[in-house]
C-alpha cells in the first residue's frame, strides 16, 4: 500500500484487534463468573484438534507440530525429557542408564525390562536396530537424527550399544526429543510391512510402547487414544481420549466454553487468548517453549538479492510492535537468533536494532516498478496473518508496498531446495527437532536444512556448523548464529509460548509439558480434581 496510507492502516489493524478482543470477550460472557464446567466421571477425556493434523501419526513420518499428541502419547524412546521445567533435562525412558563415549561416537544402554509393546511381545534389545532400520527404509523428514549409526550391538535382550560413524554431541538429544526415534515391535514392523515398511498399517494402528494406543484415525474428522492396560508405568487417570477434528477457531472455542472438551492445546489467536486470560473461569497456561515466530527473506528476489537492503528491510521492522499487537500474553521480543531455552543468553545475541532510516533511503531511489513486496504467511496460522500485515505497514511507512498472501504448510515445505514461486519474505512459527544448537541451526541456516525454506545461505555459517557438532561448543555455535545473521535473510522475532486453557478442573497441566514438545501434553499425567 502507498505510504500516505500507512497511519490509516496502522489504525485499521489496530481497531480490528480491538473489535476482536471485544467480539472474543463478548463470547465468554455467558460462562464469566458462572459456575465452573463439570468434571467427566468416566474417566474419558475429550480434546479437539484445531484443522487435521496432516500427516499420519506415525512417528518416522510425522514432523508438524499438533499432531504430536498421538505420537508421544503411543509411542517412547530410549530417552526423553523431564517435563514441567524450561530447561531441557534428559531423562531415562526406555533405557533407564547410559554412557556416552568423550568422542561422542559409542553410547551404551542398559534397557527396562518388563515392558510390552501393544501388540503384546516384549520389549527387547532387537527393537533398536529394527526401529532404527524402518526409519532409515521410510527415509521421510526425521530419518537424518538415525543416519550416522554406523551398527547397534546388543548383549543380551537389556543392553545394547550404538556406535557412530561421526561424533556427534547431539545424538542423546535426537533420541529424547520429540522426533527421535520411537521404539516399534519388530514382530509387528514383519507382519505388516507389505510394500511400504508397514506405512499403511500405521496410518490407523500403533505399535509402540506408551501409556495410550491408536484406536481411531480418520483423516479430516477424529482421533482416538485408550489407556494401554499393560503399560509399564504410573496407570493414568483418563482411559480414552477424543480428538474431534475443528475446522473453524470460533466453533472450537465455543465448545471448550459449553464444557464439551477438556482443554484447547494450540492455535489459539490473539484476541481468545486476552479474554481467556481475562476469564476466570478457566485455567490458562503459558508454558516455556523453544518455538520462534521467524521471519524469512528471499535472496533471489528483486532488492532483497542485495544483503545490504535485506538488512535494511529486518532493521524496518518494529517488533515490539508486533509483539504488543499478535502475541499479547504469550510472546516476548526475541533476543537471541535461537530460539528460547537452547542457549545461555550471553550467546548468539541478535543485532538487528530498530532503525528503518536506512530502508526508506533505499526506497526512495528505487524506480517504481521495484517498491513492490509480497508477504506470505502460513494460511493456517491466524496469527501470523496479523504479523504480516503488521509489517505489511511498517514497510509501507517507508515507502514500499508489501502485499499480503498466504500459503498452505505443504506448499511451504515445498519450497526447500526449490523456492520457485515463494515471496519476498515469510512469516511463520517453527522449533527446533531437539534442544541442542546444532539441530536449529542445521534445519535452519545450511543450504539443505529442513526449515530453509528460501533458500539462503552462510558457507561460513555452514562450515561452523559442521565444527560445532562434534563438541557442541556454544561459542562455536553462537558465531555460526551471527554468520547467518548478517546474511539478512532470517530473523527471529518473538519468543512464543504455548498458550492452553483448560477447564478448571483438568489438573497436572504443567507437569505434562515438556519444553521441547510443542502444542503437546503427557496425556498420562493429567487428572482430575
Amino acid at each position: 500500500m502507498p505510504a500516505t496510507r500507512f497511519h490509516r492502516a496502522t489504525v485499521a489493524i489496530a481497531g480490528v484487534l480491538a473489535i476482536e478482543l471485544v467480539l472474543a470477550a463478548c463470547g465468554n460472557s455467558s460462562g464469566s463468573g458462572g459456575p465452573p464446567n463439570a468434571a467427566p466421571t468416566d474417566h474419558a477425556l475429550k480434546l479437539s484438534f484445531l484443522q487435521d493434523p496432516g500427516q499420519p501419526p506415525d512417528p518416522d513420518i510425522y514432523y508438524a507440530g499438533q499432531g504430536l499428541v498421538l505420537t508421544t502419547n503411543t509411542y517412547e524412546g530410549l530417552l526423553t525429557y523431564k517435563t514441567g521445567t524450561a530447561t531441557p533435562t534428559l531423562e531415562p525412558a526406555l533405557a533407564t542408564s547410559w554412557t556416552e563415549s568423550p568422542d561422542h561416537k559409542t553410547f551404551t544402554f542398559k534397557l527396562r525390562q518388563g515392558v510390552t509393546f501393544h501388540d503384546g511381545t516384549p520389549f527387547t534389545s532387537a527393537a533398536i536396530k529394527a526401529s532404527f532400520d524402518r526409519r532409515s527404509a521410510v527415509n521421510q523428514g526425521p530419518a537424518y537424527l538415525v543416519s550416522d549409526v554406523a551398527s547397534v550391538a546388543t548383549d543380551g535382550d537389556y543392553a545394547a550399544t550404538i556406535t557412530l560413524k561421526q561424533s556427534n554431541s547431539a545424538f542423546l538429544a535426537y533420541l529424547a526429543c520429540a522426533y527421535g526415534p520411537k521404539m516399534m515391535s519388530p514382530t509387528a514392523l514383519k507382519a505388516n510391512a507389505g510394500s511400504d515398511n508397514a506405512q499403511a498399517y500405521l496410518t490407523t494402528h500403533d505399535i509402540g510402547t506408551g501409556a495410550y494406543t491408536l484406536t481411531d484415525a480418520q483423516v479430516g474428522s477424529h482421533y482416538a487414544l485408550k489407556v494401554y492396560d499393560k503399560y509399564w508405568g504410573t496407570k493414568p487417570y483418563f482411559t480414552s481420549v477424543d480428538f474431534p477434528v475443528i475446522t473453524d477457531a470460533s466453533a472450537q472455542q465455543l465448545q471448550f466454553n459449553n464444557g464439551q472438551i477438556a482443554a484447547i492445546l494450540h492455535d489459539l489467536p490473539s484476541s481468545a487468548v486476552a479474554s481467556y486470560l481475562g476469564d476466570k473461569k478457566y485455567a490458562s497456561y503459558t508454558l516455556p517453549t523453544m518455538m520462534s515466530d521467524y521471519l524469512y527473506l528471499n535472496p533471489s528476489k528483486g532488492i532483497l538479492a542485495s544483503q545490504q537492503n535485506r538488512q535494511a528491510v529486518l532493521k524496518a521492522i518494529d517488533v515490539d510492535g508486533l509483539v504488543k499487537q499478535a502475541y499479547f500474553g504469550r510472546g516476548v521480543k526475541a533476543n537471541q537468533v535461537y530460539p528460547a531455552n537452547v542457549m545461555a543468553s550471553q550467546y548468539a545475541t541478535q543485532q538487528i536494532g530498530f532503525d528503518p532510516s536506512a530502508l526508506k533511503t533505499i526506497a526512495a531511489s528505487l524506480p517504481a516498478d521495484q517498491k513492490t513486496l509480497t508477504i506470505g504467511y502460513d494460511s493456517s496460522s491466524t496469527d501470523n496473518q496479523l504479523v504480516a500485515n503488521l509489517i505489511s505497514a511498517q514497510l509501507s511507512s517507508v515507502g514500499l508496498t508489501a502485499k499480503v498472501q498466504s500459503y498452505p504448510t505443504s506448499q511451504i515445505f515445498g519450497w526447500i531446495g526449490n523456492p520457485d514461486g515463494a515471496p519476498d519474505m515469510l512469516a511463520t512459527l517453527g522449533w527446533p527437532d531437539a534442544p541442542p544448537a546444532y539441530t536449529w541451526a542445521h534445519i535452519s541456516f545450511d543450504a539443505d536444512g529442513g526449515l530453509n525454506y528460501l533458500h539462503c545461505s552462510s558457507p561460513a555459517a555452514s562450515k561452523l556448523i559442521a565444527e560445532g557438532l562434534p563438541t557442541g561448543s556454544d561459542q562455536t555455535f553462537s558465531d555460526a548464529a551471527q554468520s547467518a545473521s548478517q546474511t539478512g535473510c532470517w530473523m527471529n522475532m518473538v519468543d512464543v509460548s504455548d498458550f492452553m486453557v483448560a477447564q478448571p478442573w483438568l489438573k497436572g497441566v504443567e507437569n505434562a509439558h515438556v519444553v521441547s514438545y510443542p502444542n503437546t501434553l503427557l496425556l498420562s499425567a493429567l487428572t482430575v480434581g
